[in-house]
């Protein structure tokens, strides 16, 4: 049992920054591929981001790339995302998720992705 909690969502005016924290607990002896996906209200979940167990590959949807970076520090189970110059279409509740690897690679698909914490609320205003 692998348990995911994100923390540093909340309100920025657009072209501002955040970072999010995912920190987790439980059974974190196992390699796992980390990513994020963020959901607004009637879209679709979407793949922000992923990253490798030993963090050496990355994979970004095309709509945050460039502007956002993910990384993660495995001595302290913690995954980040950091987020630049924010627009009001980032407004979403992140989510954390992992999986155990299989590969040294970055991407999986949604269904792949074995823990998911709660969401944290990212909001972007104009």
């Amino acid at each position: 049992q692998v348990q995911l909690v994100e923390s540093g969502g909340g309100l920025v005016q657009a072209g501002g920054s955040l970072r999010l924290s995912c920190v987790a607990s439980g059974r974190t002896n196992s390699r796992y591929a980390m990513a994020w996906f963020r959901q607004a209200p009637g879209k679709e979940r979407e793949h922000v981001a992923g990253i490798s167990w030993s963090g050496g590959s990355t994979y970004y949807g095309d709509s945050v790339k460039g502007r956002f970076t993910i990384s993660r520090d495995n001595a302290k189970n913690m995954v980040y995302l950091q987020m630049y110059s924010l627009k009001p279409e980032d407004s979403a509740v992140y989510y954390c998720a992992a999986t155990i690897a299989r590969n040294n690679g970055s991407f999986y698909y949604v269904y792949e992705y074995d823990y998911w914490g709660q969401g944290t609320q990212v909001t972007v205003s104009s």
